[in-house]
C-alpha cells in the first residue's frame, strides 16, 4: 500500500525558506501591533480627547493643556514603556536561554527585587533622587541578586527550574520585606516613590528616558549579539566549545546584559514582574528555539505587552487607573500557573 502523502502544512513547516519568510512575516505583524498600541497609549488617558484632536496636537503643539497632556505626559510614558518592555522581554529571553530554565524571569528569580533594594538604599541613605543617579545602584543590585540566586539554586549542582525558582522567590521575598521596612521607616521616601515601588509608567518625564537610555541601549546590543553563541550553548557547553564559543565569556556578557537591562528598567519604572516570563514563551510559539529569532521577537513583544497592560490599566479603572505593575501581575499569575501545571515544559 502506498503511504499517504505528508500534509501540506508539514511540508511548509519543513521548508527552511518558507519557515524563514513565516518568521519575517510574523515579526512585521508584531511590529504593526506595536505601532498600534503606541498610538493607543498616546490617544487614551484620563483626559478624554477626540482622536482627530490627538493626532493634530501630536504634530502641532499649540501650548495648551491638551498639548501638554500629550507631549509631556503620554509621549514620554509611551517611550518609556517601549524601552522598558524591550529590556524586560530581552532579559527574560536571555535568562531562559542561559539557564535553560523555562521559568526564568527577572521578577521570579529576584533580579528586579535586587535592583529595587539597591535603589531604595540609594534614595534613603545617600539622598539620590534621579534615575540617572541610582541606576548604577540598580544595576549592581540586579547583578548581586542574580549571583546569589544562582548560587543558592544550584548548590554546587546544575540548577533545576524548581530549585532556581524557589531560591528566587525566597530572595525576592526577603528583599521585598527589606524594601518595605526601609520605606516604612522613611515616610518621605515612601510618599515620593510609592508608585515607583508598585511598578508604574505614570509621572515619568522625558529626562528619565535620556538618563536610563544609554544603559538600555548597551544591554540590548549585547543581548542581540549573543544570539549565535547561545544557540551553540543550547547544544551543551562541550559542543559549544568545540564550535569555537567562549562559554565563560558568553555567560559573563549575558549576565552583564541582564543586569543592565533589569537595573535600568527597574530604576526607570520600578519592579515589574511576569513580562520577562511570558514574552520568550510567546516568541517561541512562532520562532522555535532559534535564539536569533527569539531575541528579536522578544525585543518587540515585550513593549507590546507592557504598553498594552498600561493602556488596559487606564481603561478598566476610569476615571482613575491601575498601575502597570498591578496589571502585569494579574495577567501573569495565570500564565505562571499554566506553565507550572504542564507535565512537560519545553526547554529553551
Amino acid at each position: 500500500m502506498t503511504p499517504a502523502p505528508a500534509p501540506a502544512s508539514a511540508e511548509v513547516s519543513a521548508d527552511p525558506g518558507v519557515r524563514r519568510w513565516w518568521r519575517w512575516g510574523g515579526l512585521v505583524a508584531v511590529l504593526g501591533v506595536l505601532v498600534l498600541v503606541c498610538l493607543l497609549s498616546i490617544a487614551v488617558g484620563s483626559r478624554t480627547l477626540p482622536l482627530a484632536t490627538v493626532w493634530d496636537l501630536l504634530w502641532h503643539d499649540d501650548g495648551g493643556e491638551d498639548a501638554f497632556a500629550i507631549h509631556d505626559v503620554r509621549v514620554p510614558r509611551t517611550v518609556l514603556g517601549l524601552l522598558s518592555g524591550a529590556a524586560l522581554g530581552l532579559a527574560g529571553a536571555l535568562m531562559q536561554a542561559l539557564a535553560r530554565n523555562p521559568l526564568a524571569d527577572p521578577g521570579l528569580l529576584g533580579v528586579n527585587h535586587g535592583a529595587s533594594a539597591a535603589v531604595v538604599v540609594a534614595i534613603s541613605l545617600f539622598g539620590v533622587s534621579a534615575p540617572g543617579g541610582y541606576v548604577w545602584f540598580a544595576i549592581a543590585g540586579a547583578g548581586a541578586a542574580s549571583v546569589i540566586v544562582y548560587l543558592l539554586g544550584a548548590g554546587g549542582r546544575p540548577g533545576t527550574p524548581d530549585r532556581l525558582v524557589l531560591a528566587g522567590l525566597a530572595i525576592g521575598a526577603a528583599l521585598a520585606a527589606f524594601v518595605s521596612a526601609v520605606l516604612f521607616l522613611d515616610p518621605q521616601s515612601f510618599d515620593a516613590f510609592r508608585f515607583w515601588e508598585v511598578g508604574s509608567l505614570t509621572g515619568r518625564k522625558v529626562d528619565v528616558v535620556w538618563q536610563v537610555g544609554p544603559f538600555l541601549a548597551v544591554g540590548i546590543v549585547v543581548a542581540l549579539a549573543l544570539a549565535r553563541p547561545l544557540n551553540a550553548m543550547g547544544l551543551g557547553t562541550d559542543v559549544a566549545r568545540s564550535l569555537g564559543v567562549h562559554v565563560t565569556r558568553t555567560q559573563t556578557a549575558a549576565a552583564l546584559s541582564v543586569a543592565l537591562l533589569c537595573g535600568a528598567a527597574t530604576a526607570a519604572v520600578g519592579p515589574i514582574v511576569f513580562v520577562g516570563l511570558a514574552v520568550p514563551h510567546l516568541a517561541r510559539l512562532v520562532t522555535g528555539p532559534d535564539q536569533r529569532w527569539v531575541l528579536s521577537y522578544s525585543l518587540v513583544i515585550g513593549p507590546v505587552l507592557l504598553i498594552a497592560a498600561d493602556v488596559l490599566g487606564r481603561v478598566v479603572a476610569r476615571p482613575g487607573e491601575l498601575e502597570v505593575g498591578i496589571v502585569t501581575a494579574v495577567l501573569g499569575a495565570p500564565a505562571l500557573l499554566l506553565l507550572a501545571r504542564r507535565r512537560r515544559i519545553a526547554t529553551p
